[in-house]
């Protein structure tokens, strides 16, 4: 990976899960641009990770500069594929799966450890996955408000079995720094199985208490890590000159 010039303007790129948008973003957005971030928003349709990766990396393309990252629940398999381009310089997890090379959320999903909550996701209905209304806002987003979360289980977006089952070529974060943040009261991703996947990618890790929407409910903190991300891989570039 080539370094990166202390002059060089970093982009944060924001890649959104299963079963939301990258309108979910916003307040984590406003923040980092009301502390002068350059930010762009991925708008994945979450079908197949091989698009979705192919969309990031268009985003990834139309800046100018140097990009860290930002990937939320399956945003994390997205960010792990296309970190590899070579504009990329760092990634940030946010309660998000870290697969290895072989490895699909698929395959993360079915090493439940004995403990963790059952899981929203319905059976899949013509390839696409979709959570239960009635179980989403405990399940996805408990600390959000409760108006929005129904709001949120009404719109969901259709999570593409190609998707689920899209594998890692070469995980990014084998040769990128990377961040996680853990939420410690996520009911999507077990703490456990966080810790595992943030420890095996030797990411720098923060422990919010939070749910799997943590960064709609502690938007603050979730920039926080992003800002630090920022300033670690400056600091780096700073090092090699």
């Amino acid at each position: 990976m080539a370094g990166v010039s202390c002059s060089a303007e970093i982009t944060v790129v924001l890649v959104h899960g299963a079963f939301v948008d990258g309108s979910s973003w916003e307040s984590v957005y406003k923040l980092l641009k009301k502390d002068g971030s350059n930010v762009a928003i991925v708008q994945n349709p979450t079908l197949s990770l091989a698009e979705d990766v192919a969309i990031t990396k268009s985003i990834v393309h139309a800046q100018n500069g140097p990009v860290i990252l930002v990937g939320h629940s399956y945003g994390g398999a997205v960010i792990t594929e296309a970190g590899n381009d070579p504009q990329v310089v760092g990634l940030v997890y946010l309660a998000a799966f870290v697969p290895d090379k072989g490895e699909s959320v698929s395959t993360l999903l079915k090493d439940r450890r004995p403990g963790a909550p059952a899981s929203p996701i319905l059976p899949p209905q013509d390839g696409y996955l979709y959570q239960d209304k009635a179980r989403f806002p405990a399940s996805f987003a408990a600390d959000v408000d409760e108006e929005k979360t129904a709001f949120m289980a009404d719109s969901q977006v259709p999570w593409g079995e190609e998707a689920l089952n899209g594998t890692i070529s070469e995980p990014a974060w084998k040769t990128r720094p990377n961040w996680y943040l853990i939420a410690s009261d996520d009911k999507m991703i077990p703490l456990l199985a966080q810790r595992f996947m943030s420890r095996r990618a030797g990411s720098t890790v923060v422990e919010v208490a939070g749910s799997h929407a943590i960064y709609m409910s502690q938007p603050g903190a979730v920039a926080a890590l992003i800002e630090k991300a920022v300033k670690g891989v400056k600091g780096s570039a700073n090092e090699t000159r």
